[in-house]
């Protein structure tokens, strides 16, 4: 049996968005999102942890190559969202609100896009550093990764 091992990448990103649900009304809106509703939008400078789990290769120590963890996040994630407006310039968030649960959900399905199947552990995403969200891949099914454009 193999030991299994746990590796962290670690990424920084600034990006826009304005919280609206295209669901609800522009009062039920304003009533949820509160100033972050403001349809100038506002933003924050995110982080971003991508967690990998897997069995520590017995030839190379690894669990992953951290080389190939950084082009992966950065091909995949960092290339799109990094100094954009969420909302205008990815469209996953044309039919759903920015919301940092929804990019952590973003996040893990684009990675999953590019990274061999089972070693995404967790996503967590700052958008401040009173507020952070993890994600698992809970609910995620092979079609949303298959439809998680950019």
């Amino acid at each position: 049996m193999a030991i299994i091992g746990y590796i962290s990448r670690t990424e920084h990103f600034s990006a826009a968005h304005r919280l609206h649900s295209p669901h609800l009304s522009d009062a039920e809106n304003l009533e949820t999102f509160g100033k972050c509703n403001h349809p100038g939008g506002h933003g924050h400078n995110y982080v971003l942890e991508v967690i990998l789990r897997g069995p520590i290769d017995e030839k190379n120590g690894m669990v992953a190559n951290i080389a190939d963890v950084k082009r992966w996040i950065k091909d995949s994630v960092l290339d799109y969202v990094d100094h954009r407006n969420l909302d205008r310039d990815i469209a996953f968030f044309a039919t759903r609100p920015s919301t940092t649960e929804n990019l952590a959900a973003f996040v893990w399905m684009r990675l999953c896009q590019v990274m061999p199947e089972g070693l995404l552990n967790k996503v967590i995403v700052w958008e401040t550093p009173k507020n952070k969200v993890i994600f698992t891949g809970e609910g995620v099914t092979a079609k949303d990764i298959e439809d998680c454009t950019v």
